[in-house]
C-alpha cells in the first residue's frame, strides 16, 4: 500500500494528475487538479490506493488530513472514490466538517451524486468522527495556485473539470456565465470559484 508519491507533476488534466518518480508516471485521481503546477520541483501527493477485480486506482491529496477526510467518507455506504473526490473539490473543508456538524443535509445534497438520503448518511455516520482532524485552516492553507494562464483556456479546463467530478452540462452551463464576469485568472481560481457557485 502507498503512502505518499514523491515527485514532479508531468502532466495535469480535468481528471488527474501525472506524478513522475524517477521516471515512472504514476496517474493519480486529484479532487482539484489544477491545484497542482507541472513543473520540476519535487512535490509531496498522498496517496490512497482503491484496488477493484478489474482496476487499480491511486486518489491523491494535498496532505493526510484530506486523505484521512477522503476514507471517512469512503466509509459511509453509499458514497464511492468518485462522490468523495466530487465533496473534496470545494476547497472549504471547515464549511464541509459544519455542515455534518450541524445537521446540515441540503448543503451536502448539493454535491454531485449526493441526494438527501446520502447526505443524511454522511451526518449519521461521520458527526463524531471529523470535528478531530480540523481544528484550524491548516487543509485551506494548504491549496495552491498555479501561474496564471490565458483566461478563456483556464476557463474552458475548470470546466471540464466540473464536469469531470459529476455535475451536468445544464449546471455547469449556468455557472459559465457567472464565470465569464469573474476577474479569476487561473484554472485553479475558475474552479474554487466554480465549485462555490454549484454549492
Amino acid at each position: 500500500m502507498y503512502e505518499y508519491l514523491n515527485g514532479k507533476i508531468a502532466a495535469v488534466t480535468p481528471t488527474f494528475i501525472v506524478v513522475d518518480v524517477n521516471g515512472v508516471g504514476y496517474q493519480v485521481a486529484v479532487a482539484n487538479p489544477y491545484a497542482y503546477e507541472q513543473g520540476e520541483d519535487l512535490v509531496k501527493v498522498y496517496v490512497y490506493q482503491a484496488v477493484k477485480e478489474d482496476s487499480l486506482t491511486l486518489y491523491g491529496f494535498k496532505d493526510p488530513k484530506e486523505k484521512q477526510l477522503f476514507e471517512k467518507l469512503l466509509g459511509v455506504s453509499g458514497i464511492g472514490p468518485k462522490s468523495a473526490l466530487a465533496i473534496l473539490a470545494n476547497p472549504d473543508h471547515q464549511a464541509l466538517v459544519r455542515a455534518i456538524g450541524e445537521n446540515d443535509v441540503g448543503y451536502l445534497s448539493k454535491f454531485p451524486g449526493i441526494g438527501k438520503k446520502t447526505a443524511s448518511r454522511i451526518v449519521v455516520e461521520l458527526q463524531d468522527k471529523v470535528d478531530s482532524l480540523w481544528q484550524s485552516d491548516d487543509l485551506l492553507a494548504n491549496f495552491t495556485a498555479p501561474a496564471p494562464t490565458k483566461a478563456s483556456p483556464a476557463l474552458a479546463d475548470a470546466l471540464a473539470a466540473l464536469q469531470a467530478l459529476g455535475y451536468s452540462e445544464r449546471e455547469v452551463k449556468k455557472v459559465k456565465k457567472e464565470l465569464e464576469k469573474g476577474n479569476e485568472k487561473t484554472t485553479d481560481e475558475y474552479l474554487r470559484q466554480g465549485l462555490r457557485l454549484l454549492s
